[in-house]
């Protein structure tokens, strides 16, 4: 009997058993999270705080680059601590681009996809070679290598980043922060849809089946790298994504981006979200940057609060904050 099949069959099973109410309740709540993510422009302007607009426009970039992680780290089971590379690789292709005067914004995600295919290709073939903790130094010291080589090129910055004087240009949304935030939002969707719809898929049944034992896959008949090297090059793909959004965010691109610390606040937002859950990366990144935010107002010290409660939730909460949102399985 192939294990895959029966996985399915058992999925299938498990869908039927459950009431259609509890069913219901994690598509309930995500569009509920939409709706709510919709409005945020308009309380920005009825309450004039225009700092709320560029605060939920980040929360969306590290929504969509976390969402790009679970992919690989949730459901791949890739602990990779190196995707703060391709958030980076987005950010400096823009600047890079913008910098010797190609500001077309189609040009920049052509260019943005294309340059992150080059990389994530060749780094997910040498990586995914090994497992377990060898497969998160690799990819921690190839991320590193990328971090140091962005802090040596002093012709565009170095170490002090590369400021962007020509954003990304889309005709008359160029530079507004409502068009900006907009097209986030559409795309942090579309990205869920498409995780739904990925993991649903027999790809998505064999990356799930990888995680678990790879060696049962291989003996089902199914030669694991290739689903496993394509996860990881569509993960790269959506944080090179978040950050052209970053870059045209801030407008500025720096070696900070790729730092191995902020690979692990991607792998912490994800953790936190509820790993392996469709809507775990935006919960957890929200969760992340606003206790982040709450914590800076009242104390310096902020780090000492917040590391132990993240521990916490991720230690007894096996769906992170989603969990807490919706104890309903999803159905994939």
């Amino acid at each position: 009997m192939n294990p895959v099949v029966s996985t399915e069959s058992s999925d299938a099973g498990l869908r039927l058993a459950r009431p259609a109410g509890l069913r219901r309740l994690p598509m309930v709540l995500t569009v509920l999270i939409f709706a709510l993510l919709l409005i945020v422009p308009v309380l920005a302007q009825v309450a004039d705080k225009p700092y709320l607009l560029l605060q939920f426009s980040r929360i969306l970039v590290f929504s969509l680059a976390a969402i790009g992680l679970n992919l690989a780290l949730g459901y791949g089971g890739l602990i990779s601590f190196g995707h703060a590379m391709y958030l980076g690789l987005g950010a400096y292709c823009v600047a890079v681009a913008s910098h010797y005067g190609a500001d077309s914004g189609v040009l920049h995600l052509l260019l943005v996809l294309g340059v992150t295919a080059v990389v994530a290709v060749p780094v997910g073939l040498i990586a995914l070679r090994t497992t377990g903790i060898a497969f998160i130094m690799i990819t921690l010291a190839l991320a590193q290598m990328f971090y140091f080589l962005a802090v040596g090129l002093k012709q565009y910055g170095g170490d002090e980043g590369l400021p962007i004087h020509q954003l990304s240009r889309f005709g008359g949304l160029t530079g507004s922060h409502l068009a900006l935030y907009l097209s986030l939002l559409a795309c942090v969707a579309g990205s869920v849809w498409l995780m739904r719809r990925l993991v649903a898929s027999r790809f998505g049944l064999i990356l799930r089946a990888c995680s678990l034992d790879v060696r049962r896959v291989r003996a089902s008949g199914t030669t694991p790298l290739p689903y496993l090297l394509l996860a990881y090059v569509l993960s790269a793909q959506l944080c090179a994504l978040a950050g052209f959004f970053l870059a045209n965010l801030t407008a500025f691109a720096s070696p900070a981006y790729m730092a191995w610390t902020a690979s692990g606040e991607l792998i912490i937002m994800v953790l936190l979200g509820g790993a392996g859950t469709l809507m775990g990366p935006v919960v957890g990144a929200a969760g992340f940057l606003l206790l982040e935010e709450g914590l800076k107002a009242f104390t310096d010290h902020w780090l000492i609060v917040m590391g132990p409660v993240i521990v916490l939730i991720v230690l007894f909460l096996r769906n992170g904050l989603w969990g807490i949102l919706s104890p309903a399985p999803e159905d994939h």
